[in-house]
């Protein structure tokens, strides 16, 4: 499957039939634990991919109130101005990831990654790169596992993640993640990459 063929209109088409199994129906306990200890709530926040945006949502109601959500499906963006009626819509954003101009403090990293067709992997790590202030960083979980898929969700490994990253990145933490949700303990890394 072609980048070209992961356009809106697959996307769409996956949430019109209810073909969302990366949903898990809650924040992510990695994200959560990690964005429980951060003090500064004026941090600008963009979560690409955002889907039913839990990881936002949470954000939002424990005083992150520079939350952006970003997702290139319209159903998603209905579901979550359906569902979090609180949150600023200015915020919730229906567009490319590759294309919106703006600058962030951190980018929340939670199945995007994996959606994208890996020939994007570089242009991702690019393109956050250019998102990103000067100390920005990205924070979240990728997969390290190869479920061997032709579509999303695309797996990988910390090697070919390192390969990527180390040239525009600082890893200040980079390992399995010790508090993955059940399904996906032993195949998820926790990541906190620094603008370098």
């Amino acid at each position: 499957m072609s980048s070209r063929a992961l356009d809106q209109s697959y996307w769409e088409n996956r949430w019109q039939n209810n073909q969302t199994g990366w949903d898990i129906g809650h924040v992510s306990t990695p994200i959560k634990e990690y964005f429980d200890q951060v003090k500064d709530k004026s941090l600008r926040i963009l979560i690409p991919g955002c889907g039913n945006a839990w990881e936002g949502e949470y954000l939002y109601s424990i005083g992150f109130k520079n939350v952006y959500l970003l997702d290139i499906a319209p159903s998603a963006i209905d579901h979550i101005k359906q569902r979090v009626t609180t949150f600023p819509h200015e915020q919730i954003l229906l567009d490319d990831f590759f294309k919106i101009d703006d600058q962030f403090d951190i980018i929340v990293e939670q199945t995007f990654f994996c959606a994208l067709d890996p020939s994007l992997r570089q242009a991702y790590v690019e393109n956050a790169y250019r998102l990103l202030k000067d100390d920005g960083k990205i924070v979240g979980l990728l997969f390290d596992t190869d479920f061997g898929n032709d579509h999303p969700p695309f797996g990988g490994s910390k090697a070919e993640y390192e390969r990527y990253f180390s040239a525009l990145f600082n890893f200040k933490h980079f390992e399995r993640s010790k508090n993955s949700i059940k399904p996906r303990m032993g195949s998820e890394l926790f990541i906190n990459l620094e603008r370098a």
